[in-house]
């Protein structure tokens, strides 16, 4: 696996023999101050140039930076190029274990890039254009502070589709209840945990993409139970796992609109529970859901 000072030299190496590349900027977790250092960190590289064609009419030009496993262009579909296309990507995962996530944006677009992350340094300015950047920093990505709005609509939102979940399992359709479990139950609960790590942190703290930080901010007892949500694709499973969220949720979204001084809407979260154990132990054959 080629190094960091390898792999820096191949890009800004590039970027000085390539006339069309006028400057070169990198973000993301390479840049943050706070972000954990290892091996599968991404090289998050912008380069700035004066015209995306020649770089977007043969792809090859990216095969210096090595052997490719996989490659993904998710702009492929504005191509053939237009007047509004101002940047392309190419997502690399290298052979050597290194990969590189390389925008093309155009330098007359400069501001649009620099002015959308704080998590941004400039490596390579060849015509002097661009500002000084402040000192990179992540608190684009702090836990914000909910409204009161911002509460209220993740607890409506966790025990609305809470209920769905209920129905899926007594169907037997446990694709669909993991579905509702993992798409829009779980990122509330998950959301009130950041809630509450953020409160005890002034909200000065990034928990990360999918939350992937937020344990480094719990309780090991609290893990233990987060974990537990997390089922095998079978009904009493999901059932058990759907209960211990339930009770996490409510336990910590009281705590939380303590903290805050919101109300929570603790009727609605009892009679969802309620309904919850009601259709746990409904008979697959009866026929109505209440009497």
């Amino acid at each position: 696996m080629r190094s960091e000072q390898q792999m820096m030299g191949l890009i800004i190496e590039t970027a000085e023999r390539n006339p069309h590349i006028r400057a070169v900027a990198m973000n993301g977790s390479r840049v943050n101050p706070a972000a954990p250092k290892d091996i599968f960190q991404d090289y998050d590289i912008v380069y700035l140039v004066d015209t995306l064609e020649p770089f977007v009419s043969d792809h090859r030009w990216v095969e210096r930076f090595g052997e490719q496993i996989i490659m993904q262009m998710p702009d492929q579909s504005e191509l053939p190029l237009h007047e509004g296309t101002v940047k392309y990507m190419y997502l690399m995962q290298l052979a050597d274990g290194n990969r590189i996530d390389l925008r093309l944006q155009r330098i007359d677009r400069w501001r649009e890039y620099v002015d959308e992350d704080r998590l941004t340094v400039i490596l390579l300015d060849k015509d002097g254009i661009l500002p000084q950047l402040a000192v990179p920093d992540d608190r684009e990505y702090w836990v914000k502070r909910p409204t009161a709005e911002d509460f209220a609509g993740c607890c409506n939102e966790f025990w609305w589709v809470s209920t769905y979940i209920a129905k899926g399992l007594w169907r037997q359709e446990l694709l669909y209840a993991l579905d509702q479990l993992n798409r829009y139950v779980r990122p509330m609960l998950e959301q009130m945990l950041c809630w509450q790590a953020g409160s005890e942190h002034q909200f000065q703290i990034n928990t990360g993409k999918s939350g992937k930080y937020l344990p480094h901010y719990l309780e090991q007892s609290t893990l233990v139970r987060l974990l537990a949500t997390y089922p095998q694709a079978d009904s009493e499973a999901i059932w058990q796992s759907v209960f211990v969220m339930m009770e996490l949720f409510d336990e910590r979204a009281r705590l939380m609109a303590e903290r805050l001084g919101y109300m929570y809407d603790d009727g609605e979260a009892q009679r969802v529970r309620a309904h919850m154990l009601h259709v746990y132990r409904l008979p697959v054959d009866t026929p109505q859901i209440y009497e």
